[in-house]
């Protein structure tokens, strides 16, 4: 299967009523612009940048004071500062249309049971935390970091936290101590909110030793507050919510400059530790308007969802949806249990307007068999999101055969390096198959050779060549943005490489193809080759190893992990099951890999870096004379045994 079948047109009455197209009527008007074609109303919001981004204060009514003038400081990025002159706050903005009977959350469990709270509750528990907080003396700046499930209680303590000008962190509690100890050690928490326990895939799971040995081991943590409402431990610790004593009746804001930070998220590359991506109040605000309004086109008083835990991005992104005026169901637990079908059913039942979800979830379903379209009543679904992983053709071409015929699928791709898709939905334009529609506004994207020259319908890298608010304002701990500009500027002076590999369609679509790099992309979250070696280093037969990550044209993903042992040992079931044992402790199950296979020897370039991208590229198929220069390697008879396997799985 290709790309590029018509899959859904919207109707006339669909694009009149957009978002979109309001906005670009108003801009049209004022600025005199025939602003007819999306891709019009892109290359102005591209060639007039900080108009664009300006307008939206006035266009969403945001709250805030000074003056917008001058939109940026700086020429090149990443050294660009956004709206200096500007203060405001994220969850000022956030809850501004709240009102006391009105449904902010719909909470799902993963044994069925649902309810709703309304803004009135929520923000009522949110003043609490708040409280809590100021008594403990915390101060904006101060770092908060959270190990929580994705109940309404973690969105009352954000709120809470990002009302006081405090820094969010927080990470899933499916993750291993290990893994949450290399993203928090680096900012320095002075509080950890904990749950005693969380459930997944119909099991309880007991938090009380994680959680005392993160106590333990985070020497900078002062005070622990348990989102637990009743205690299940022997030994309780920390404060637990239904205890706060201090109460008051509304939430405070605290306004901050544009690019104070807002929170701290967590994005792994093959070297170091985990970057601690920092965003601001500013551009996180500016940017989830712009996406859920124009893009993800969510009106108020709808129901917004996306399948997300709280480590992902897509949490955050999900809360944004509140900015539309909109109420948003969150889900607790495995998004396949008891049956894979189990989110459209909820669906069903609460009358969701708009589904996220993976494409690995919508291609879980396709193999399953299932046919949502027949079982279910999704009579008032709008839209399907997908994000995560690239959805391959197949994949678009169930969405419309058996979930639902006339939907706006939206498939999206960005990350957490931006909290917000480059690419993504634009509901006055058609679906093609296997294309994302659209480039986002604001975001000038192309497609680029290794020489920098643009490519229309052919593969290479994507590149972001003008800043954005919403990239971040450091990584925490690199005042000099020398690891930032590493991440992103090394191939092109400038111009942000994000690492992706994609191509811009005749339809003027982008089609993703997977990592360009070495990173291992499983499920959205970004895992780094490095943490997955300093594990192994725990295993003492393991003498090196190499681990790669496939996207398949499928959809799937195959990751191996080759390991080359000390002398005399064979890798038998007993040493694969210690190694999966290793990996899943230290970070998570996301980081077990699919296969470990021994070789005699790991490839190596001449200045001692493993060959990572050019092993995954010659197990992607693709020629080994445009992957690997012998000339350049320490040890070129390596890897004959990784194109001997190349043969054998393409």
């Amino acid at each position: 299967m290709s790309e590029g079948k018509l899959l859904w047109s919207p109707s006339e009455s669909i694009i009149r009523s957009s978002s979109i197209t309001e906005f670009a009527t108003f801009i049209s008007n004022k600025y005199d612009k025939g602003l007819n074609k999306y891709e019009e109303l892109w290359q102005w919001s591209i060639d007039q940048k900080e108009l664009f981004w300006s307008e939206l204060f006035d266009w969403f009514e945001l709250k805030y004071e000074g003056d917008r003038l001058p939109a940026n400081r700086g020429d090149k990025m990443p050294d660009i500062e956004w709206f200096p002159n500007v203060k405001l706050n994220f969850a000022e903005n956030l809850t501004r249309y709240a009102e006391d009977s009105k449904i902010a959350i719909v909470s799902v469990s993963e044994s069925g049971k649902q309810i709703s709270y309304t803004w009135k509750d929520l923000l009522s528990l949110a003043a609490n935390i708040q409280s809590q907080f100021e008594a403990w003396g915390l101060v904006p700046g101060d770092r908060i970091c959270g190990v929580l499930p994705n109940a309404y209680e973690t969105s009352a303590a954000f709120l809470a936290a990002a009302a006081s000008g405090l820094i969010w962190s927080c990470c899933s509690p499916d993750f291993g101590v290990e893994s949450i100890l290399d993203r928090f050690e680096q900012i320095s928490p002075k509080v950890i909110l904990i749950v005693d326990d969380y459930y997944y895939g119909g099991k309880k799971f007991n938090l009380s030793e994680k959680n005392q040995l993160l106590i333990d081991k985070l020497k900078t943590v002062n005070y622990t507050l348990n989102l637990s409402h009743d205690s299940s431990n022997e030994n309780p610790v920390g404060i637990y919510i239904k205890d706060i004593q201090v109460t008051q009746s509304a939430l405070n804001y605290v306004r901050l400059p544009f690019s104070s930070p807002l929170w701290v998220l967590y994005s792994s590359g093959t070297t170091g530790a985990p970057k601690a991506i920092t965003h601001s109040h500013g551009g996180v605000l500016l940017e989830l308007n712009k996406y859920h309004a124009f893009h993800n086109d969510v009106k108020k008083d709808e129901l917004f969802f996306w399948y997300t835990t709280t480590g992902w991005m897509m949490w955050n992104f999900l809360h944004g949806a509140w900015l539309r005026g909109a109420s948003i169901l969150i889900y607790d637990g495995s998004p396949a249990y008891p049956e894979v079908d189990q989110m459209w059913k909820m669906a069903s039942e609460l009358k969701v307007n708009h589904f996220g979800t993976s494409a690995p979830y919508i291609l879980a379903n396709r193999k399953a068999g299932m046919n949502p379209k027949v079982n279910y009543d999704l009579s008032k679904l709008r839209s399907i999101g997908s994000t995560g992983s690239p959805l391959p053709p197949e994949g678009f071409d169930y969405v419309y055969e058996k979930i639902k015929e006339d939907v706006w699928l939206t498939s999206m791709s960005g990350g957490t390096d931006v909290c917000t898709a480059f690419v993504g939905g634009c509901i006055v334009r058609p679906v093609y198959e296997g294309e994302i529609q659209c480039r986002a506004l604001g975001c000038a994207l192309y497609c680029l050779d290794e020489n920098g020259n643009k490519l229309e319908n052919e593969e290479g890298e994507m590149v972001i060549t003008e800043s954005m608010p919403c990239m971040p304002i450091y990584f925490w701990n690199d005042e000099a943005k020398v690891r930032y500009k590493e991440s992103y500027f090394e191939m092109y002076d400038g111009l942000w490489r994000h690492g992706d590999w994609i191509k811009v369609t005749p339809n003027d679509g982008i089609v993703i193809y997977g990592r360009s790099d070495a990173t291992l992309n499983k499920q959205g979250i970004r895992i780094g080759t490095s943490e997955i070696y300093r594990s192994l280093d725990n295993i003492e037969e393991i003498s090196d190893g190499l681990i790669i990550n496939i996207e398949k044209k499928d959809g799937d993903h195959y990751m191996p992990l080759f390991v080359m042992l000390k002398e005399g040992i064979i890798l038998d079931e007993e040493l694969k099951k210690r190694i999966k044992s290793q990996l899943r402790s230290d970070y998570s199950p996301r980081h077990v890999p699919d296969e470990i296979i021994q070789v005699a020897d790991i490839p190596y370039t001449l200045s001692g870096k493993k060959m990572e991208t050019p092993i995954k590229k010659i197990l992607m198929g693709r020629p080994v004379e445009k992957c690997v220069n012998p000339d350049t390697m320490r040890n070129p008879s390596s890897i004959d045994y990784f194109v001997q396997l190349a043969k054998e799985i393409n």
